[in-house]
């Protein structure tokens, strides 16, 4: 869900926003697509390690920081593109902490694998 929604606002943000934001907004909506891409990716590759190390509960939690990283960080420059609502940029870096623990979080379960 997290990939095919990725590649799908990419896609309209390629051609439906394309010309309608100016090219500042415009970066911002595509650094939200990139981030939601790859932590994406990185929600596959728990679900894939969620199987092989079933007694690794902590990976439950950091897919869940990574859906509110993806919700916080990507969905905060989403709607900032699209609205110019500058307070949005405030609830970034609330999803980037949540991507970062996510990533510390999966680390320190492999380190004791």
């Amino acid at each position: 869900m997290a990939l095919a929604s990725a590649v799908a606002l990419g896609a309209f943000g390629a051609h439906a926003l394309r010309g309608r934001l100016a090219p500042d907004a415009l970066a911002i909506y595509q650094t939200a697509v990139q981030y939601h891409f790859w932590h994406g990716l990185g929600l596959l590759a728990v679900g894939i390690l969620m199987e092989r190390w079933a007694a690794a509960r902590a990976l439950a939690a950091s897919a869940w920081l990574l859906i509110a990283g993806l919700l916080l960080f990507s969905g905060s420059l989403y709607l900032l593109a699209v609205s110019g609502e500058r307070w949005l940029g405030a609830i970034t870096p609330l999803g980037g902490g949540a991507f970062i623990a996510a990533w510390l979080l999966i680390a320190w379960i492999a380190l004791k694998r």
